[in-house]
């Protein structure tokens, strides 16, 4: 679906499979978060025909984490120019391979052209800042979109939810405050990695709100 002239939300909403939603930013450079699983990219194919793109038009993909349901399909763009990206500290446990992090990291051979950090990160005529949110996973980031007010969060929060913390490298005490980190931002939109976006200033911090409230406790 369209959320504004460069913004599009492939929203994955099929309960009977998991895979992760995928974010389309067009501009200088076509820029995709998160592809999603290798077996399940057809949907994403086919919203990219529906707006006379394919994946030979895309730039940039942003990694959110390297968690299967969010990055095998990267194996899509090995033979074309894409630039790929992951945080650092991820790409690291990626490199042991699935005898450590039990096969849900993505495969060893997508080495990233660039490895991201806490920081300011231009693309093309737009500017994010990436922030480093481990909790979920280590290396897990959330890209900032200020100029748009657009949080895209991978699985550090959802609408009502919060990545879970039980998987290699998971760590509730880091995901609360990678949480109470991304609250302060001044955010209208919140694109999460599952699940419905969160529209609204006021819904949006009522939303982190609940979270405290009731997740806190738990993790």
């Amino acid at each position: 679906m369209r959320v504004m002239d460069d913004l599009y939300a492939f929203f994955w909403t099929n309960p009977s499979e998991n895979n992760s939603n995928t974010y389309l930013i067009t501009g200088r450079k076509n820029i995709l978060i998160d592809p999603g699983h290798y077996h399940l990219f057809g949907r994403v194919k086919d919203e990219l025909t529906r707006l006379s793109l394919s994946i030979q038009d895309i730039d940039l993909i942003i990694l959110t984490h390297g968690h299967l349901d969010h990055t095998e399909a990267i194996k899509f763009f090995y033979e074309t120019s894409v630039i790929h990206t992951i945080h650092k500290e991820e790409w690291e446990i990626i490199k042991k391979g699935a005898s450590y992090h039990m096969g849900l990291f993505g495969p060893s051979e997508m080495t990233p052209h660039i490895l991201l950090q806490e920081g300011d990160m231009i693309v093309g005529d737009k500017k994010f800042y990436v922030i480093h949110t481990p909790g979920h996973s280590p290396g897990s980031v959330c890209i900032y979109w200020p100029e748009r007010k657009v949080l895209f969060t991978g699985d550090c929060v959802f609408d009502q939810g919060i990545g879970r913390t039980d998987l290699p490298g998971g760590d509730g005490k880091k995901l609360k405050e990678s949480i109470r980190k991304i609250s302060k931002l001044d955010i209208w939109y919140v694109m999460p990695g599952h699940g419905d976006m969160i529209i609204g200033s006021d819904e949006v911090k009522q939303n982190f709100r609940q979270i405290e409230e009731f997740w806190f406790s738990l993790i």
